[in-house]
């Protein structure tokens, strides 16, 4: 199948602090100018604009991920790329999530707890740590590692352009983007240095 109209969803599980929301944006910029329609959800965004009432308890959080499979279920229906950047730390609402959107690419941003802290983007684990948040994933509870995903990365050994080129090569793999006349490394490397330029 050609992918340039084809739909699916690329969904980027992980630690807060581990740079899904990073690799999402780069991604994206990528599938777009090679033509494709992407949408990036990131969890963060998502839930300030839809589920602002909802809070970080278990249920909570799988009534604010069902929100995201709903959207990305419509996004990939009308032939567009949905990139997901949710922790969705329960193996579970993983499993739910693939069974509904069937193309669905699982991506790993794996990282260590410790590199996480380190970086504490949004001061979550300074906070966690100090006993202001009692919920924090990594911290209080926990982050169900998945066991086949179709796409792991190392944040903590690999840089963000690795991550993405795995990914695209990944998805190149998997018959859902092309890669037009050529289908090596140093095409996707070029793709990613360009972005990066800009």
């Amino acid at each position: 199948m050609n992918g340039i109209n084809r739909g699916f969803v690329v969904w980027l599980t992980g630690l807060s602090g581990s740079g899904k929301t990073t690799i999402g944006r780069v991604l994206q910029q990528i599938l777009r100018d090679k033509g494709y329609k992407v949408e990036l959800l990131d969890g963060d965004e998502v839930r300030r604009n839809l589920s602002p009432e909802l809070g970080f308890s278990k249920q909570d959080r799988e009534i604010h991920a069902k929100r995201v499979v709903y959207i990305s279920k419509l996004l990939a229906r009308n032939g567009v790329i949905a990139i997901v950047s949710l922790i969705s730390p329960y193996r579970a609402f993983r499993a739910y999530a693939r069974e509904e959107l069937k193309d669905f690419v699982e991506v790993y941003v794996r990282c260590s707890i410790d590199t996480c802290i380190k970086r504490d983007p949004k001061g979550l684990y300074r906070r966690a740590l100090n006993g202001e948040i009692t919920d924090m994933t990594g911290i209080q509870d926990p982050y169900e590692e998945p066991l086949n995903p179709e796409v792991v990365v190392d944040t903590d050994k690999q840089s963000v352009d690795e991550c993405v080129n795995i990914i695209l090569n990944a998805l190149l793999r998997l018959g859902y983007i092309s890669n037009g006349s050529t289908s090596n490394n140093d095409t996707l490397d070029k793709m990613v240095q360009e972005v990066n330029k800009s």
